[in-house]
């Protein structure tokens, strides 16, 4: 039993002068004083060779370690630390046996480094949760679209734009924009097309340019430009950006690792940086969902390259073909039908079904809605959200 907290040194002083009076029960003094024999012996032992000094506590630490991490490694360990971080230890030992053809110790073993050189926030650990995760089978299946809010530079504001590929989890694109119109996204967009090809679906939320929380008007002119492109356009559903889990993790990861350390002057360092940071995320960080794999491992360019320019619009010789007016109407059967307003100036095809009387309007081949001529009225095609897309968390 270890000794009372209460007077600990006055205590093993009286024990030992106690100890050696003649004809004292030593068994029973040691159990009365709360220690075993063995320790009333090395305590009396070394208070006759050293005096009271023998009696300080003494650390219980071993002389020698032969397990423990070579220093060296040690040092390699907190350099990447140093470089990455919140990067933890299975990220850790991954990267160092990228760089080295050396032994690199266990992760639990880097953990151990970082905590023994105080590099582990506990706070900051107790808020890692588990996720379910899922991913579509191939690269370019799915790419995710998103801005990270918008940052402040030293004179106006940064807008980040994240393009994202589901299966890999290699960032196509982190953007530095100054803001978020149509015009800017589809130039960034692009230049991502141009390098990786174009990919089968796009998913984002409902806002703009790519969104409009109207529930029959989701669709918006940049939409329409990638249906055009023939991507199919996939939007999560509103208040549940668990839908984009993926893209909202790398946000996360963005903020930790660059946003919340790093100063903004204007957009040209703000792209550097960004250009440095997805680099390190793309080639250098191994990726816990990717069996700790980098995500440029796991992506290849699409095959479908982008077109440029666009071929023009051709429709059926069964088509009645009109253009879509300021209001978003088309004229047909001598009154105007309200299609979308998204598609202003564009040519649309009213196409007859097997029904007599009811119409298909189709924009490039994407049915938009159904046209009865009985009835008076026109139907939306109804939009399903992205709600099988919430698997997708992370």
């Amino acid at each position: 039993m270890p000794w009372r907290e209460q007077s600990t040194m006055s205590r093993k002083q009286e024990f030992v002068v106690l100890a050696q009076q003649e004809g004292v029960n030593f068994a029973e003094l040691c159990r009365r004083y709360g220690i075993s024999r063995p320790t009333g012996y090395a305590l009396v032992r070394r208070y006759r060779e050293q005096g009271a000094a023998g009696l300080a506590e003494r650390s219980r630490r071993p002389h020698t370690m032969p397990t423990r991490t070579a220093p060296a490694m040690e040092a390699a360990v907190l350099a990447v630390r140093d470089a990455h971080p919140s990067w933890g230890g299975r990220k850790l030992k991954r990267r160092l046996e990228d760089l080295a053809e050396v032994a690199v110790p266990a992760a639990s073993t880097c953990t151990a480094i970082l905590r023994r050189h105080d590099r582990l926030d506990p706070a900051a650990a107790a808020q890692h949760t588990a996720w379910q995760r899922f991913e579509h089978p191939a690269p370019n299946d799915l790419w995710q679209l998103d801005f990270k809010g918008h940052r402040p530079l030293t004179q106006g504001r940064c807008h980040p734009l994240s393009a994202f590929d589901d299966h890999s989890r290699f960032a196509l694109g982190l953007v530095a924009c100054a803001d978020e119109q149509d015009a800017t996204v589809r130039t960034a967009l692009t230049a991502l097309f141009r390098r990786y090809g174009l990919p089968a679906r796009i998913l984002t939320d409902n806002g703009p340019p790519w969104g409009n929380p109207h529930p029959t008007q989701r669709l918006t002119a940049f939409s329409f430009w990638l249906i055009r492109l023939g991507i199919d356009v996939l939007h999560g559903r509103p208040f549940h950006p668990q839908t984009q889990g993926k893209v909202e993790r790398f946000h996360r990861t963005l903020m930790a690792e660059l946003l919340r350390t790093t100063p903004l002057v204007d957009l040209g360092q703000a792209q550097r940086c960004f250009d440095r940071w997805r680099d390190s995320y793309n080639l250098e960080r191994p990726h816990h969902a990717l069996d700790l794999a980098t995500p440029a491992a796991r992506y290849a360019p699409s095959p479908r390259p982008f077109p440029d320019p666009l071929p023009p619009l051709e429709y059926g010789p069964d088509d009645a073909v009109r253009t879509v007016h300021g209001g978003g109407q088309i004229a047909f059967r001598g009154r105007d039908w309200f299609v979308t307003q998204a598609l202003r100036g564009e040519p649309v095809a009213v196409r007859p079904t097997a029904t007599d009387g009811v119409f298909a309007v189709v924009y490039c081949h994407y049915h938009l809605a159904t046209l009865d001529l009985h009835a008076h009225t026109i139907r939306p095609t109804h939009r399903p959200d992205g709600a099988e897309e919430e698997r997708a968390q992370v």
